[in-house]
């Protein structure tokens, strides 16, 4: 789901089997980022995984690093993250984002070869797009908290809102 003209594209690493089958991105119940892109303020309620369409109102776009749906991430091989970050960086050069937000450090580390990234804004760019490392909303990744996790996502968004940032 993602359009030219946007301020943010969510990146997830990959498709979980709920969200192959639904079509719908973060579909799994237990996955934290609807609630959190809620509570980081990009959107004005709690969306549905089947609402993802909504999120082009508010210039928002997401997409995945690897396209093939597994139950864990830890399935895919580090040449699918690297090609993935290829075809990532394609459609980037393309859509021209603001922002390419990837949600999980180890997935941005991975495909980009980047292996010290740190959540938060990189020094890496795709042309004029910068990138930013979020955690991953996973109900895995436990040492996050939701509204740690929010607190993370709204840096972004007052990055994303910055008259600085009006490129587009």
């Amino acid at each position: 789901m993602v359009a030219g003209g946007l301020r943010v594209l969510f990146c997830g690493i990959n498709p979980g089997l709920l969200s192959a089958a639904t079509g719908h991105h973060f579909a799994r119940p237990g996955n934290r980022f609807w609630p959190v892109l809620h509570l980081s303020g990009f959107t004005p309620r709690r969306l549905a995984p089947a609402e993802q369409e909504e999120l082009l109102n508010y210039r928002l776009g997401i997409t995945n690093v690897v396209a093939r749906a597994t139950a864990r991430a830890d399935e895919l091989s580090a040449e699918e993250f690297r090609e993935g970050g290829r075809i990532l960086t394609a459609k980037v050069e393309r859509l021209r984002p603001q922002w390419l937000a990837v949600v999980g450090v180890t997935a941005y580390r991975t495909a980009f070869g980047e292996r010290t990234t740190q959540i938060g804004p990189q020094e890496r760019t795709i042309g004029s797009t910068r990138i930013w490392a979020l955690p991953n909303p996973s109900g895995l990744n436990a040492h996050w908290t939701a509204e740690s996790m929010a607190q993370e996502y709204a840096r972004l968004r007052e990055a994303a809102h910055s008259p600085d940032d009006e490129r587009h």
